[in-house]
């Protein structure tokens, strides 16, 4: 007989991904008899494996129907927000057990849930969710599975200098005296990012003195990626997945905040650290230029708490 299927939609990015794992362990355990799915993009595959008994369904946004017929799906799981967009796209598969947060749709019918709270954590919005429909939840199991593959470079620092929007972008000159300063300071430095990041990864490390072969941009892939930073000395990068995967595996890290509230999207306790100046942080994400509580962020703060995790 087939398992009952249980689709979780959040067709978002690796940071959004990240902050939902404690309510996917959540879901693992409260459905032991369902198959699990995570709606996301494809690409995500390979950290939705490190979560532990979720599989990934193909989902490129919500502008077109989820890939799946209609009563397909036992229960349907809305993180990907509280919006009708994301709701209605559940309901058409017809799912007989719906969780997600409170919404009245005047066009259809409603979810019954709790209701959205903005000044919450994105790890706790998504257990207290879980917990008002009655699945315990605990937003600190966190903690993903190592990857199979080996580190390409164990024990080094990493240096995260790409963000998918400018409000995110770190000035290069200061990611390179961070750089340069760990290198002084004996420590292997490594420059990470996506391919559309590479040539900014190449122009830090130009500056810093890094060696090319140590730019790693565009080189590995999620699964490697993954794997350099569970055993890494530290992480230093904007909030983007990369600080994030620090959180999955409790590496130190240095998180600059420039857009995005730290009450919302900032790591848990452990050894973080957040730098920003949220008294003047404008909030504009899609800008092409640096957040002001980003650019607040001086390189003196940045070895300053690197020295404070013992890094330098």
């Amino acid at each position: 007989m087939a398992r009952p299927d249980l689709l979780a939609l959040r067709a978002l990015k690796l940071g959004d991904l990240l902050v939902v794992v404690p309510a996917l362990r959540a879901l693992r355990r409260a459905f032991p008899e369902h198959r699990i799915r995570y709606g996301a993009q494809a690409w995500l595959a390979p950290i939705v494996d490190l979560v532990g008994g979720i599989e990934l369904l193909d989902v490129r946004g919500l502008d077109a129907p989820l890939p799946l017929p209609p009563g397909s799906v036992d229960v349907a799981v809305n993180l990907h927000g509280r919006g009708p967009q994301s709701m209605r796209a559940l309901d058409q598969l017809q799912p007989r057990r719906r969780i997600g947060h409170r919404f009245d749709d005047p066009e259809g019918r409603s979810w019954e849930g709790p209701h959205w709270v903005d000044a919450l954590s994105e790890r706790e919005r998504w257990t207290r969710m879980l917990e008002w429909h009655g699945i315990p939840a605990d937003p600190s199991d966190l903690h993903l599975e190592r990857p199979s593959v080996a580190s390409a470079r164990a024990g080094a620092v990493i240096v995260h200098p790409g963000a998918a929007f400018g409000s995110r972008r770190w000035p290069i000159d200061r990611f390179a005296a961070v750089a340069a300063a760990l290198v002084r300071a004996g420590h292997e430095v490594v420059l990470t990012g996506s391919a559309d990041e590479r040539d900014r990864a190449l122009a830090v490390a130009e500056a810093a003195g890094v060696r090319g072969d140590d730019v790693l941009a565009g080189r590995i892939d999620l699964t490697a990626m993954a794997a350099l930073v569970a055993d890494a000395a530290a992480v230093v990068s904007a909030d983007t997945g990369a600080a994030h995967l620090a959180s999955a595996y409790r590496r130190p890290s240095v998180v600059l905040f420039g857009p995005a509230s730290v009450v919302n999207w900032g790591p848990p306790p452990g050894p973080h650290v957040v730098l920003t100046d949220e008294s003047v942080r404008r909030g504009d994400v899609f800008s092409d230029e640096p957040d002001p509580a980003l650019l607040a962020v001086q390189v003196e703060d940045v070895l300053g708490a690197l020295a404070g995790l013992g890094v330098l």
